[in-house]
């Protein structure tokens, strides 16, 4: 296995694993963000109204983009795995 090869295994990984944590890492984002304006218009500072509004949306993200997720993984692992030959040289 040349060092090539391993820096192309590693950059198919980290990218599989970026986009596989983009979407959800977007949700929390967008939710934080949305909240703090509501934070800021109504000047309530509690941290529980921070917490809760994130974590809801974020497992929401995670129920519905579940199946979309272990798809792209299932396919990455599919790929490592089908060329396993390739890389044993």
């Amino acid at each position: 296995m040349t060092p090539d090869s391993v820096t192309e295994i590693m950059r198919h990984a980290l990218l599989a694993a970026f986009w596989i944590a983009a979407p959800l890492l977007a949700i929390g984002f967008a939710t934080g963000i949305v909240v703090s304006l509501i934070q800021i218009a109504t000047s309530m500072q509690d941290n529980a109204f921070s917490t809760v509004p994130r974590l809801g949306a974020l497992l929401g993200g995670i129920l519905l983009l579940l199946p979309w997720m272990l798809q792209q993984s299932m396919t990455y692992t599919v790929s490592i795995l089908g060329d396993l030959g390739r890389y044993a040289k």
